[in-house]
């Protein structure tokens, strides 16, 4: 424990606020579609998502050491540069959460910490193959993969279904998409909670708690689980009704098309340790869903902005991420406590706009877009 500096101890906090943040962006991953298309009441189906991220963040660590010992040299790392690069992905992911856009907290994430260890170790810090191969080959390759699954899977939902009554095939449909949502959010555990644990556990290897090969301990794979698991359940609205209602009007064979596939591509990635984006892969699901019924609606400017957003997320984290560490570098204790305190005002900022014009367990169906309110509505509501 003498490991344990106020630093570190602050670096911990900092990456637990970071996988809260992950939670409650992320939920519409695995939730979006059931709660669209009424399988589920938008509570009851972010408390199941919750409680099984934290099942989920028990089922591997694969990911986790691709982040403690993969995109970046664990030698030349300190908990400086990794405080720095959370807060380039927290605020990251709280300014996409606040205009409704699914983007990426993996690669807000990566980017922060790149961008953190770039400026504060050079660029030999930088491990960029296994950036390419275990980062940004799966962002391309993952979405398409969903997306051609869940077009198949849709397109043979509706042919064999063609000839049975609507009603049935509806309720069948949405029985079905509470397994097949349940496993994307045990997915989701299985693979983001494991980000959280490879950045505490490499803060604790740069301090010398534990070995440069080490796994997560017990402890950090717990109060990793928990954090992802509260954020979930207090249900990020605001991305619930851009992919639930946005992208298309999801009927339930697309919903359950959308979640088998997103689980099946998910879980295999966590298994072989690829650190992929679960929001672009449920993002390209869907889509694909879209395409796979006849007649379908797919609002194809929202789906440009989003891979606007996908393709930007990363440097533009990894841009905030090393103008923090550059502060820390070169302040010391004042300068990491400047960038604490201004990333606080930034995230308390964004949650007060949030409030102008909230999107919330009631009113996630009612619209397909999210809509920021510059002037204070007569009445506030209940934040999203």
């Amino acid at each position: 424990m003498d490991h344990i500096t106020f630093l570190v101890a602050v670096v911990i906090v900092t990456a637990l606020a970071f996988d809260f943040t992950n939670g409650f962006h992320d939920t519409a991953n695995a939730m979006a579609t059931s709660i669209a298309t009424g399988a589920l009441a938008p509570r009851t189906a972010v408390l199941i998502s919750g409680v099984l991220n934290v099942v989920g963040a028990f089922l591997s660590t694969e990911v986790a050491k691709t982040v403690s010992g993969g995109i970046v040299d664990d030698t030349l790392v300190s908990p400086g540069m990794i405080f720095a690069g959370l807060v380039g992905a927290i605020l990251w992911n709280l300014l996409t959460w606040l205009v409704g856009l699914p983007s990426s907290s993996s690669h807000a994430l990566f980017g922060g910490l790149i961008g953190a260890v770039w400026v504060g170790a050079g660029s030999h810090g930088v491990n960029f193959d296994k950036v390419v191969e275990k980062v940004l080959v799966p962002a391309v390759a993952s979405p398409v993969v969903a997306g051609v699954a869940a077009l198949l899977a849709t397109y043979l939902a509706y042919r064999l279904t063609d000839r049975a009554r609507k009603d049935s095939v509806t309720k069948g449909f949405r029985i079905g998409q509470i397994a097949t949502a349940s496993l994307v959010s045990l997915a989701h555990g299985t693979n983001d909670a494991q980000k959280t644990m490879g950045v505490i556990t490499l803060t604790l290897i740069s301090a010398g708690a534990l070995g440069h090969d080490a796994g997560p301990p017990l402890w950090v794979i717990a109060s990793a689980g928990l954090a992802i698991g509260l954020g979930t359940y207090l249900g990020g609205w605001r991305i619930i009704r851009t992919m639930g209602k946005g992208l298309t009007e999801i009927q339930s064979p697309q919903g359950f098309a959308a979640e088998t596939a997103s689980t099946t591509v998910i879980l295999t990635s966590a298994h072989l340790g690829f650190a992929l984006s679960t929001t672009q892969v449920a993002s390209g699901s869907i889509l694909g869903a879209g395409l796979g019924r006849r007649l379908a609606e797919v609002r194809w400017g929202l789906a440009g902005r989003m891979a606007v957003a996908w393709m930007i997320t990363l440097p533009a984290a990894a841009l905030v991420g090393g103008l923090a560490a550059a502060v820390v570098q070169n302040g010391g204790d004042a300068g990491t406590a400047v960038v604490a305190l201004v990333g606080a005002a930034l995230a308390a900022g964004m949650v007060v706009i949030s409030r102008r014009n909230p999107v919330h367990a009631h009113n996630v169906n009612d619209a397909h877009e999210v809509t920021i309110r510059i002037e204070p509505p007569a009445t506030v509501g209940t934040a999203a």
